[in-house]
């Protein structure tokens, strides 16, 4: 059973920077894809960016490409994500996530708490 713990959110003027990280416990962390999610309210969760075990492959919502970066450490079992350039669309709960194997697309099994990020106009 894999645990998650993200830290990192908070409240920022559009334009602004914040960086999510999760940290995951429990499992072989480097035979999991790695996934960031997000709900606005009243809005369906969807991925915002994902991240494959060795790193080498990821995947970017439209919405956030060119603005957002996922990495990852397996040494040290955790992923981030790197979001400039803000607004306040980007306003959510984020949640890191993680699912077996090599496919960034697909169900998740393991989810974190969620953290709350806020876009200020």
């Amino acid at each position: 059973q894999v645990q998650l713990v993200e830290s990192g959110g908070g409240l920022v003027q559009a334009g602004g920077s914040l960086r999510l990280s999760c940290v995951a416990s429990g499992g072989t962390f480097s035979m999991y894809t790695m996934g960031w999610f997000r709900q606005a309210p009243g809005k369906e969760r969807e991925l915002v960016a994902a991240i494959s075990w060795s790193g080498g492959n990821t995947y970017y919502a439209e919405s956030v490409k060119g603005r957002f970066t996922i990495s990852r450490d397996n040494a040290k079992n955790t992923d981030d994500l790197q979001m400039n350039s803000l607004k306040p669309e980007d306003t959510a709960v984020y949640y890191c996530a993680a699912r077996p194997g090599s496919a960034l697309l697909g169900r998740y099994n393991y989810w974190g708490q969620g953290t709350q990020v806020t876009v200020s106009s």
